[in-house]
């Protein structure tokens, strides 16, 4: 009621509805680890196009798997991804560490803001103000420019007004650390007076270029990265690598292209069913049908988290722009995360990311071309065959985790099956937030059936269960019998949401019988 009934008349109060959407979450955000020749190492950094990783990422390059794999993911349906950069540190041999290239020029040290050769095209520019005050006249503007393809700098960024002094809101070190996306700088000695201007070569063959006083040198590469390497992928301090990906809000699809190594692929369908994502696991390069054939994938992968994974097989065949198109072999993680994007977007995360509609764009074909026979040997050992057909073309011909193993038994059997239940998770997770702290009765319990159940109900009307009606499709249970008195002494509120997943048509069955004439019975 209002705050105070003061004098005699009509008042007006609104009342909340209890209503609060619940809103689903992305489905195929990727994620994807290796090393490259740029981009940070201390973040996992968003990619929303192939351009945007070429720009921040280097591309493709010929010596890691990483560029193709996710230039794979954008060209098949991928929208959005996260990139984690590994490079190579700590090696006896200093010509394996990667290195930023540095430049040192009066007082100031600028060092490119990643590792790598890359940083050594770039050359700081400096020019003092010639105009205005006597205060005027100690600014001056720094550009970083390339000089990979002109000598004489083509300018890429640009600060102007900049000052030596600290107090200064243009203090060259604030700013450039600040809003440089190429280099980052600290002093080496007490700033007084602005950096001289940068004067270029004044003759000879290289008159106009730009000295080599102010050339950024020294940067290397490294030995580039081997995805099977010890504590690459799970590091002993749980802070880098994989890690990085803790510091994000959101990520559904993990892939390592070419990790193949049995422990830490067990690692990470831990780290990924502890985050709610789904790991995507490529075989081995040399892979064949009799290494699956008995038992299947390798046993320390069909574990308890093996729900969260699944195992794809062969190999494919690309041109590589590299190679002047020659066919190159690359592992299937990130054509197959891009299908699973495809999919949630055309048909939803409750469709399987298998069949003629799962095409994989970019390919001349597989490795090892399979039979039905050989499918249905691979099939019941939870091992998800690519394969080529005359119609459709190369496919993605099978939609089971890890502990798909018909031996097994498991509920989670099938992908689609799986993700379902960690989409729904992850959306009442992050929709029920604003439950905390509140009153916890009846008023609260109906409040959430109310929201739980409008989330449910919308998949419903999408085909997203099983059922005719919502009661055969969903329910949703919030009251004294799930929350007791106890409960709620120990501030708990118990829900539970069930739901009737859609289970793929693995194996279509066409009974054909002939009608035996006119005979009357």
């Amino acid at each position: 009621m209002p705050a105070a009934l003061t004098y005699p008349g009509v008042y007006i109060e609104e009342i909340p509805s209890g209503v609060r959407t619940i809103t689903g979450v992305a489905t195929s955000i990727a994620a994807f680890v290796g090393w490259a020749p740029k981009g940070p190492t201390e973040r996992a950094e968003l990619v929303l196009s192939w351009p945007d990783f070429d720009r921040k990422f280097g591309g493709i390059d010929p010596r890691s798997l990483l560029g193709y794999a996710v230039y794979h993911f954008f060209a098949n349906g991928g929208q959005k991804a996260y990139v984690v950069r590994l490079v190579a540190t700590g090696s006896n041999t200093a010509a394996d560490n990667a290195k930023s290239s540095t430049v040192t020029i009066g007082a100031l040290k600028y060092t490119a803001k990643s590792e790598g050769a890359y940083g050594d095209a770039y050359a700081i520019v400096t020019k003092r103000r010639t105009d205005g005050s006597a205060e005027d006249k100690k600014r001056f503007q720094l550009q970083v420019g390339n000089i990979k393809q002109d000598k004489k700098g083509i300018p890429i960024e640009t600060f102007g007004n900049l000052s030596v002094n600290a107090t200064d809101p243009r203090y060259v070190i604030n700013v450039l650390n600040s809003d440089s996306n190429i280099v980052k700088v600290e002093a080496t000695a007490a700033l007084t007076d602005p950096p001289e201007d940068t004067k270029p070569v004044e003759s000879g063959e290289h008159k106009g270029e730009i000295p080599d006083s102010a050339k950024l040198t020294g940067g290397q590469d490294g030995k580039p990265v081997d995805p099977n390497g010890a504590n690459v992928v799970q590091p002993v301090t749980g802070t880098g690598g994989v890690y990085l990906l803790d510091r994000i809000d959101l990520f559904n699809l993990l892939c390592v292209p070419g990790l193949t190594d049995p422990a830490a692929l067990s690692n990470l369908e831990k780290f990924c069913r502890d985050r709610r994502a789904f790991l995507i696991v490529d075989c081995k390069q040399d892979a064949k049908l009799d290494d699956f054939s008995e038992s299947g994938p390798d046993g320390s992968l069909t574990g308890d988290n093996a729900i969260n994974a699944a195992f794809y097989f062969p190999w494919l065949l690309m041109p590589d722009p590299l190679q002047e198109n020659r066919p190159r072999e690359m592992p299937p993680c990130g054509f197959v995360a891009g299908i699973y994007a495809r999919t949630d977007t055309n048909r939803g995360v409750w469709k399987a990311p298998a069949g003629s509609e799962a095409s994989v764009t970019g390919v001349l074909g597989v490795k090892t071309p399979l039979t039905n026979d050989e499918n249905g040997v691979l099939n019941p050992k939870a091992v998800n065959c690519i394969r080529t057909f005359p119609v459709y073309g190369t496919v993605v011909w099978g939609s089971r985790t890890l502990q798909g193993n018909d031996e097994r038994g498991s509920e989670w059997k099938y992908v689609p099956v799986r993700r379902m239940a960690l989409f729904i998770e992850e959306s009442l997770y992050r929709g029920t937030q604003w439950v905390v702290f509140e009153p916890n009765d009846e008023p609260l319990w109906a409040q959430i059936r109310l929201n739980i159940g409008a989330f449910m109900q919308n998949l419903f009307r999408q085909g997203a269960f099983q059922g005719k009606t919502p009661q055969e499709a969903y329910f949703v249970k919030c009251d004294k019998e799930t929350t007791t008195q106890d409960d709620i002494n120990r501030g708990v509120v118990n829900i539970i949401v069930g739901f009737a997943p859609l289970k793929p048509a693995e194996f279509v069955v066409i009974k054909i019988q002939q009608i035996a004439g006119q005979i009357q019975t």
